[in-house]
């Protein structure tokens, strides 16, 4: 560090440390004020233009040094100077401190700190060029950070010196009127029936509901600055445009009409998205046919000599498609007009933030205005771009259920949930099929242990799983299709018929007119904790919001999207991720909630472990399916529960009570105490409980236990 500033660091250093030693933070407090407040009033009488000079000179050092005592000092000026002379002061002496706070910041660190962090400031260092006014002007009307901090943040930013202090200036006078005048009503308190004063009582009342008011305000300026350039009409022909019919799309519109808004749901494809037509239901379907092969190819294990079954693959697709018709009407057109919901078949794309243009299978196009917009338009695979993929011709979750045919040779790129389920699927029919994953492992998210124990049951299933490969290119050779893949700094090739891709999805995010509208999008929409984008009347929801991709979890987030939609300003509700459960329909299944142990180590989360191995339990004894086990995650010395996984035959159905316990805050102890039916899987959840009470049992105590039993016997 240069000379110049390691003596200005000394020299401010030595003045914190004169105020802190010389205590002259008692002169700075409201009882010191009182008991000195006739000689200041006197002092101030006989000379006002010098008390007003150390006034505005203290109150500067105090903040130009980030010293406490600056809320008191304002006080004490409202007190001593009155409101008018009050505010001039503190409002010129409060924005020249800050300003000079913010040039030491700026002096002795930014240069610093922008070259060991300018890559990761970079976004926050463009904003604040673009509209650091605004941001400044935000955090000193409302008050959310100390004004000390804001200061000294700001000095670390290429916000202009200039722009610093005026904005300053304007954005904290509406706080310094408020504090004023509560200074003024204090200095008026000479009894103790002077407390309760109208005049002191409302400035009290004041200081407390400003916060509200400056955010309100903050919140009204915002919007119209967002909204500016854009015609808001004047009436509105719907209540809520929902733009989307999958699960986000059909829960939020089945919302809306519950509570009477007049609501239209706009679906360019088929209603019920892809958990009914491409996703849950099908997979679903699917996997239970195959997992009927794979158990009567168990026969012997139930005492059964030989079982045997004739099938044809077709028909088995062709039952997916019965499965999805019976299911088809809870997601139907006309279930939803009969609830009140305005169902369009058509295409929809947004050109105001109050309007949307909506053209019709028909090819009719009308424009229709809405108070609010959820858009729900859901994700779709993702096809990475390897050389050669489109030669070779592939299958995704989208098309994979309109084969009629087996293939003989499958190769699965992807070892997610969608992956893995569809691998041990099409294994169980016959298939030869062969799993590539770039990762260590199958099922990243999950933990080793479950990793493997789902992999050895995939070997024993005769899948070929090739783990750290690296998909390179797709090739033809002699009329042959290969996948040539990267292991360990070699080439392999492997040959296959049909290729299915299952590497993760993508929101669905082109064609509404989003770009247009400047709406930040990435792999999804940007939204704030309230689902909403960066107009605050059009909102985001499942898929294609994030931040899980789960038919669930976009069915909790559009009760939060439809409430606020409809019912903000008066009431808005932050959408909670506290307790997200999920669960992977391979056999063992594996069903998770809360964090498991590699991400409690990762966020260094202290943490307990207790398992129970399923292949203890009667019940999964007695039906062949003795594998598996319960994780519990806890905290240090206590039963409240930070994650489960479970890992065995209906993992997806006992996960609910922990769901259940996180949700209400139950813990293991109270789980144990709960009768569970004999026999039944969902015993295991209360053994895994009454594992932890073991290691967690009071030894001294039972210690004094066993001698009061003994003594009980004569000895």
């Amino acid at each position: 560090m240069k000379t110049h500033k390691l003596l200005l660091l000394a020299a401010l250093a030595a003045l914190v440390l004169a105020y802190f030693g010389l205590d002259l933070g008692r002169l700075l407090s409201l009882d010191h004020f009182r008991n000195q407040q006739a000689t200041i009033e006197a002092w101030r009488s006989a000379q006002p233009l010098l008390a007003a000079a150390i006034f505005f000179v203290v109150y500067v050092a105090v903040t130009g040094l980030s010293l406490p005592g600056a809320a008191v000092l304002t006080l004490i000026g409202g007190a001593v100077f009155g409101l008018l002379w009050g505010v001039l002061l503190v409002s010129f002496a409060s924005s020249l401190g800050a300003t000079l706070a913010f040039l030491a910041s700026r002096f002795l660190l930014r240069d610093w700190v922008q070259k060991r962090f300018g890559e990761r400031l970079r976004a926050i260092n463009a904003g604040i060029e673009n509209e650091g006014g605004f941001y400044l002007f935000t955090l000193r009307l409302v008050p959310v950070f100390p004004f000390f901090v804001i200061n000294l943040l700001m000095g670390l930013t290429p916000i202009r010196t200039r722009t610093f202090y005026w904005v300053s200036q304007i954005g904290m006078l509406a706080g310094t009127l408020v504090y004023v005048n509560a200074g003024t009503q204090l200095a008026k308190i000479d009894s103790p029936s002077g407390i309760l004063s109208p005049g002191l009582l409302g400035s009290l009342v004041l200081l407390g509901v400003f916060p509200l008011l400056a955010k309100r305000v903050v919140g009204t300026l915002t919007a119209r600055r967002v909204y500016a350039g854009w015609k808001k009409p004047t009436r509105f022909g719907r209540n809520l445009i929902v733009i989307g019919a999958g699960s986000a799309g059909l829960v939020t519109a089945y919302i809306a009409a519950a509570v009477r808004a007049k609501v239209t749901l706009i679906e360019k494809h088929r209603l019920g998205g892809d958990c009914l037509n491409t996703g849950c239901v099908p997979s679903k379907a699917l996997i239970r046919s195959a997992k009927l092969l794979s158990q009567l190819r168990r026969s012997a294990e139930f005492g059964i000599r030989s079982a045997r079954a004739e099938f044809d693959f077709a028909e088995v697709m062709e039952r997916v498609q019965r499965i999805i018709k019976a299911v088809e009407p809870h997601d139907s057109a006309e279930r939803y007009a009969a609830l009140g919901v305005e169902v369009i078949a058509g295409s929809a794309r947004i050109v105001s933030p109050w309007e949307v243009e909506v053209i019709r299978q028909s090819g009719e196009k009308e424009r229709i205005s809405t108070r609010s917009i959820v858009i729900a338009t859901g994700a779709r695979p993702f096809v990475p771009p390897i050389p050669g993929i489109e030669e070779v011709g592939y299958l995704t979750s989208d098309n994979v259920w309109e084969l009629r045919e087996l293939p003989r040779r499958l190769l699965v790129l992807g070892g997610g949930p969608i992956g893995c389920e569809l691998t041990q699927t099409f294994a169980r029919f016959g298939s030869a099929v062969t799993q590539v994953e770039a990762a260590p492992r199958l099922m990243m998210r999950e933990d080793p242990d479950v990793s493997e124990l789902v992999s050895r049951r995939f070997a024993a299933e005769g899948i070929v799983l090739r783990v750290n490969h690296r998909a390179k290119q797709f090739v033809v050779d002699n009329g042959e299709k290969i996948l040539i893949a990267e292991h360990n700094g070699e080439d392999i090739r492997i040959p296959f018929d049909a290729l299915l891709v299952a590497v993760g999805r993508v929101a669905n995010l082109a064609g509404y007119g989003l770009e247009e509208l400047g709406i930040t999008v990435g792999r999804t929409i940007a939204t704030n904790d309230f689902l909403q984008t960066k107009y605050p009347n059009i909102y985001a929801a499942g898929d294609v919001a994030g931040p899980f991709q789960f038919t669930h979890t976009a069915a909790h987030q559009a009760w939060y999207a439809a409430v606020n939609a409809l019912f903000d300003p008066f009431r808005k509700f932050r959408a909670d991720y506290s307790v997200i459960p999920w669960a992977t329909f391979v056999e063992p299944e594996v069903a998770r909630v809360g964090i498991n142990e590699c991400e409690a180590r990762e966020r260094d989360i202290a943490h307990e472990v207790t398992v129970y191995g399923i292949d203890d339990l009667d019940r999964a004894i007695a039906d062949g399916e003795a594998h598996g086990f319960i994780k519990v995650l806890t905290v240090p010395g206590k039963d409240k529960i930070l994650g489960v996984t479970i890992v065995g035959e209906h993992a997806g159905d006992l996960i609910a009570e922990y769901v259940l316990a996180m949700r209400q805050g139950i813990g293991l102890n109270r789980i144990l105490a709960t009768i569970h039916i004999y026999p039944t899987l969902a015993e295991a959840n209360k053994y895994v409980a009454g594992n932890w009470k073991k290691a967690h049992a009071p030894q001294k105590l039972l210690a004094w236990v066993a001698r009061f039993h003994a003594w009980r016997l004569g000895y």
